[in-house]
């Protein structure tokens, strides 16, 4: 079980709009190891809807959001 105030690395992505935000998102969760946690902070509006819909269509977990940030837990490799 994943520790929802501990994350193994960080990323602010600001205010960056969802659609660059989720294209980044993928890359940077690609190069982590499965079950690492990424702690997201992402101040624009829309991520409060698009974010756990990445994380539910991608099979990512998201551990924890309290909007600006999300703790997200990278899905084991399929």
């Amino acid at each position: 079980m994943v520790d929802e105030s501990a994350s193994d690395q960080a990323w602010d992505a600001g205010s960056m709009g969802c659609g660059e935000l989720i294209i980044m998102l993928a890359v940077r969760m690609r190069a982590m190891v499965p079950a690492t946690v990424l702690h997201l902070t992402a101040t624009d509006p829309g991520a409060r809807e698009d974010l756990p819909a990445w994380c539910r269509m991608t099979g990512h977990r998201l551990v924890r959001h309290e909007h600006p940030h999300y703790w997200i837990e990278r899905r084991e490799s399929p």
